[in-house]
Protein backbone atom coordinates (compact mmCIF):
# COMPACT_ATOMS: atom_id res chain seq x y z
CA UNK A 1 0.00 0.00 0.00
CA UNK A 2 0.99 3.58 -0.72
CA UNK A 3 2.39 5.38 2.08
CA UNK A 4 0.08 8.39 1.51
CA UNK A 5 -2.67 6.02 2.05
CA UNK A 6 -1.34 4.34 4.97
CA UNK A 7 -0.96 7.98 6.86
CA UNK A 8 -4.56 8.81 5.81
CA UNK A 9 -6.12 5.45 7.36
CA UNK A 10 -4.08 6.88 11.29
CA UNK A 11 -6.44 7.25 14.23
CA UNK A 12 -3.84 6.83 16.92
CA UNK A 13 -0.46 7.99 17.45
CA UNK A 14 1.67 6.01 20.07
CA UNK A 15 4.47 7.49 21.43
CA UNK A 16 7.21 6.16 23.47
CA UNK A 17 8.61 8.33 25.22
CA UNK A 18 12.94 8.51 26.11
CA UNK A 19 14.66 9.45 22.66
CA UNK A 20 11.20 9.81 20.73
CA UNK A 21 9.26 12.87 22.87
CA UNK A 22 12.83 13.51 25.25
CA UNK A 23 16.01 13.18 23.38
CA UNK A 24 16.68 9.74 25.86
CA UNK A 25 18.53 11.85 28.14
CA UNK A 26 17.80 11.38 32.05
CA UNK A 27 19.61 14.29 34.76
CA UNK A 28 19.01 12.43 38.25
CA UNK A 29 20.24 15.39 40.92
CA UNK A 30 21.64 14.49 44.28
CA UNK A 31 18.34 13.73 45.57
CA UNK A 32 18.11 11.27 43.29
CA UNK A 33 15.13 12.98 41.22
CA UNK A 34 14.84 12.82 37.76
CA UNK A 35 13.84 15.18 34.89
CA UNK A 36 14.08 15.04 31.30
CA UNK A 37 13.69 17.82 28.45
CA UNK A 38 11.34 17.91 26.07
CA UNK A 39 10.39 20.32 22.65
CA UNK A 40 7.66 22.61 22.68
CA UNK A 41 7.15 22.01 19.09
CA UNK A 42 6.28 18.55 19.74
CA UNK A 43 4.35 19.34 22.41
CA UNK A 44 2.13 21.17 19.68
CA UNK A 45 2.41 18.59 17.65
CA UNK A 46 0.39 16.50 20.00
CA UNK A 47 -2.21 19.17 20.67
CA UNK A 48 -2.77 19.68 16.89
CA UNK A 49 -3.51 15.53 16.18
CA UNK A 50 -5.82 15.45 19.23
CA UNK A 51 -7.40 19.13 18.06
CA UNK A 52 -8.64 17.44 14.91
CA UNK A 53 -9.32 13.82 15.67
CA UNK A 54 -6.07 11.81 15.82
CA UNK A 55 -5.62 10.06 19.00
CA UNK A 56 -2.56 10.26 20.79
CA UNK A 57 -1.15 7.40 23.36
CA UNK A 58 1.88 7.12 25.33
CA UNK A 59 3.59 3.82 26.15
CA UNK A 60 6.67 3.73 27.93
CA UNK A 61 8.63 1.19 30.11
CA UNK A 62 9.48 3.61 32.81
CA UNK A 63 7.90 5.51 35.11
CA UNK A 64 8.68 9.19 36.05
CA UNK A 65 7.06 12.05 37.24
CA UNK A 66 8.50 14.03 34.70
CA UNK A 67 6.83 12.12 32.15
CA UNK A 68 3.36 12.03 33.83
CA UNK A 69 3.32 15.49 34.42
CA UNK A 70 3.82 16.46 30.20
CA UNK A 71 1.55 13.76 29.18
CA UNK A 72 -1.38 15.58 31.97
CA UNK A 73 0.21 18.66 30.61
CA UNK A 74 -0.67 17.69 27.22
CA UNK A 75 -4.25 15.64 28.03
CA UNK A 76 -2.79 12.58 26.77
CA UNK A 77 -5.28 10.15 28.36
CA UNK A 78 -3.89 7.18 27.36
CA UNK A 79 -0.77 7.09 29.16
CA UNK A 80 0.79 3.41 30.00
CA UNK A 81 3.95 3.85 32.10
CA UNK A 82 6.58 0.91 33.43
CA UNK A 83 5.00 -1.40 30.66
CA UNK A 84 7.39 -4.07 29.71
CA UNK A 85 5.58 -5.65 27.25
CA UNK A 86 4.60 -2.83 25.09
CA UNK A 87 1.77 -4.89 22.92
CA UNK A 88 -0.36 -5.74 25.86
CA UNK A 89 -0.91 -2.11 26.88
CA UNK A 90 -1.35 -1.82 22.64
CA UNK A 91 -3.88 -5.05 22.43
CA UNK A 92 -6.07 -2.75 25.10
CA UNK A 93 -5.79 0.41 23.70
CA UNK A 94 -6.81 -1.26 20.05
CA UNK A 95 -9.85 -3.07 22.00
CA UNK A 96 -11.21 -0.01 23.59
CA UNK A 97 -10.97 2.65 20.88
CA UNK A 98 -12.45 -0.16 18.41
CA UNK A 99 -9.95 0.12 15.67
CA UNK A 100 -7.15 -2.10 14.00
CA UNK A 101 -3.67 -2.26 13.37
CA UNK A 102 -3.59 -0.42 9.98
CA UNK A 103 -5.55 2.39 11.66
CA UNK A 104 -2.37 2.83 14.14
CA UNK A 105 1.21 4.92 13.75
CA UNK A 106 3.70 3.95 16.41
CA UNK A 107 7.14 6.26 16.79
CA UNK A 108 9.96 4.25 18.17
CA UNK A 109 13.73 4.57 18.50
CA UNK A 110 14.98 1.47 20.15
CA UNK A 111 14.93 -2.41 20.62
CA UNK A 112 11.98 -2.30 22.91
CA UNK A 113 9.90 -0.59 20.08
CA UNK A 114 10.63 -3.45 17.69
CA UNK A 115 7.04 -5.42 18.79
CA UNK A 116 4.66 -2.57 18.49
CA UNK A 117 7.06 -1.04 15.11
CA UNK A 118 6.20 -4.84 13.71
CA UNK A 119 2.72 -4.85 14.29
CA UNK A 120 1.02 -1.21 13.45
CA UNK A 121 0.47 0.23 9.78
CA UNK A 122 2.44 2.72 9.90
CA UNK A 123 5.89 2.50 11.77
CA UNK A 124 8.41 5.02 12.44
CA UNK A 125 12.11 5.76 13.51
CA UNK A 126 12.93 9.19 14.94
CA UNK A 127 16.15 10.32 12.97
CA UNK A 128 18.62 9.22 15.80
CA UNK A 129 17.22 5.59 15.79
CA UNK A 130 18.94 2.63 16.22
CA UNK A 131 19.68 0.36 12.99
CA UNK A 132 17.11 -1.72 13.67
CA UNK A 133 14.23 0.05 14.14
CA UNK A 134 14.88 2.43 11.38
CA UNK A 135 14.73 -0.73 9.09
CA UNK A 136 11.42 -1.82 10.27
CA UNK A 137 9.89 2.33 9.89
CA UNK A 138 8.27 2.68 6.66
CA UNK A 139 9.12 6.27 7.45
CA UNK A 140 12.46 8.17 9.38
CA UNK A 141 11.97 11.72 10.43
CA UNK A 142 14.58 14.30 9.64
CA UNK A 143 14.81 15.51 13.44
CA UNK A 144 16.60 13.49 16.64
CA UNK A 145 14.03 12.07 19.29
CA UNK A 146 13.64 15.19 21.38
CA UNK A 147 13.79 17.99 18.98
CA UNK A 148 11.04 18.10 16.75
CA UNK A 149 10.45 14.57 15.79
CA UNK A 150 7.07 14.48 17.01
CA UNK A 151 5.92 17.69 15.30
CA UNK A 152 7.15 16.03 12.33
CA UNK A 153 5.43 13.00 12.38
CA UNK A 154 2.35 15.21 13.74
CA UNK A 155 2.52 17.68 10.34
CA UNK A 156 2.92 14.98 7.95
CA UNK A 157 0.02 13.06 9.26
CA UNK A 158 -2.45 16.27 9.34
CA UNK A 159 -1.29 17.53 6.19
CA UNK A 160 -1.28 13.98 3.99
CA UNK A 161 -4.95 13.39 6.13
CA UNK A 162 -5.94 16.74 4.42
CA UNK A 163 -6.77 18.77 8.00
CA UNK A 164 -3.37 21.16 8.12
CA UNK A 165 -5.76 24.31 6.40
CA UNK A 166 -8.36 23.28 9.31
CA UNK A 167 -5.77 23.76 12.13
CA UNK A 168 -4.27 26.83 10.39
CA UNK A 169 -8.22 28.22 10.67
CA UNK A 170 -8.46 27.18 14.06
CA UNK A 171 -5.22 28.51 15.31
CA UNK A 172 -5.19 31.52 13.53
Amino acid sequence: MEQAEKIKKIKLVILDVDGVMSDGRIVIDDNGVQSRNFDIKDGMGVVALKMLGVEVAIITSKRSGAVRHRAQELKIERFYEGIKKKTEAYAEILEDMGICDEEVCYVGDDLVDLSMMNRVGLPIAVGDAIPEVKEAAAYITEARGGYGAVREVAEMILKTQGKWEKLLAKIG
